[in-house]
């Protein structure tokens, strides 16, 4: 079995945190060693009208960290489509994978906060309406040919590094985003196995090529793993920004059903749930070992770069020597 190792970047930056100018840099720097380690994939996210700066602009950080990696694939995870103009969308995102070198790989998704909508000034029922546009947008501008689009013909230049296109892939919670990304995507990211479930039938039912995209994992990933010589010195450090994470995820997802984050009272309750952990080096082999993949959050929310270099150096050094890496 290939090992898979990947970061993730959100960007969060809490006021009791590290400064944005610093997490950027970092993140880029970061990358360019993951990428000469053989990391996988760089995860970057989405979202608008956050208190703490989470990432609105992850096709522009994306081509920052393009322009300093060679293998390294820019997973856009997800994209908040419906929020965009899609000929905007369609271009920048072409200009990413040209970057990159056909390294795009895109999930696009409706998003569930209402501010984020407000913001723009659009009505979050809308959602369906707008992602179908939107989709329909971009494989009518990746064309490179003129199309009709909102009753004009347009055309978009240049076109993505892939072809005939990158696939886009629909995240969602709900089966009518299943439904949906059997129509218009090339594969579907839910939140569950039964939303996945959901989606495979209606490809079958639609006579659609078989999905691009897998089953969610059978085994729920932490939500952040840190690498440590001594825990019990590293946690301390770590825990206010792995509270602040899940506190504030946990109040956007309040009542919506499969959550993946939810409130703790304090540190160390959300320490016993699992969801944020710091090893040791055997421990994260062992981890590895146990499920063929990692993902690493260096700079999860707003932590010091300092800390966060610590432990990808670690991971880098005293875990990675130790996996089976990358083909």
């Amino acid at each position: 079995m290939t090992t898979e190792y990947s970061l993730v970047y959100d960007m969060r930056a809490p006021d009791f945190g590290a400064p944005p100018v610093e997490l950027y840099r970092a993140a880029v720097e970061q990358c360019a060693l993951a990428d000469r380690y053989g990391f996988h994939r760089v995860t970057l996210a989405e979202h608008h009208a956050s208190d703490d700066g989470y990432l609105p602009s992850p096709i522009v950080l994306g081509s920052a960290i393009a322009a300093v990696t060679e293998r390294m694939l820019i997973h856009l995870a997800v994209v908040l489509l419906p929020l965009y103009h899609p000929l905007r969308a369609a271009e920048d995102l072409a200009v990413l994978d040209l970057v990159s070198g056909g390294r795009l790989r895109l999930i696009v998704a409706g998003g569930y906060r209402e501010e984020e909508y407000a913001q723009f000034g659009l009505d979050i029922r809308k959602r369906p309406s707008l992602m179908e546009r939107a989709v329909a947008g971009l494989k009518g501008a990746w064309t490179g040919e003129p199309f009709e689009f909102d009753g004009r013909t347009v055309q978009i230049l240049p076109r993505p590094a892939q072809r005939p296109r990158p696939d886009i892939f629909l995240g969602g919670a709900s089966p009518a985003t299943a439904q949906r990304a059997a129509r218009i995507a090339e594969g579907y990211e839910p939140i569950g196995a039964r939303l996945y479930e959901i989606y495979v039938d209606e490809v079958k039912a639609l006579g659609g090529p078989e999905p691009k995209s897998s089953p969610p994992p059978r085994e729920p990933a932490p939500l952040f793993i840190h690498v440590s010589d001594d825990p019990e010195r590293d946690w301390p450090l770590i825990a206010p920004h792995a509270l602040h994470e899940a506190n504030s995820y946990g109040k956007w997802a309040r009542g919506r059903r499969g959550a993946v984050y939810t409130e703790a009272s304090d540190a160390e309750e959300l320490r016993r749930s699992g969801m944020y952990q710091v090893l040791t080096p055997d421990e994260c082999v062992a981890y590895v070992d146990r499920t063929g993949r990692i993902t690493l959050k260096p700079l999860m929310g707003g932590l010091d770069p300092k800390i966060g270099w610590e432990g990808l150096q670690r991971f880098v050094d005293d875990v990675l020597p130790r996996l089976d890496g990358p083909a």
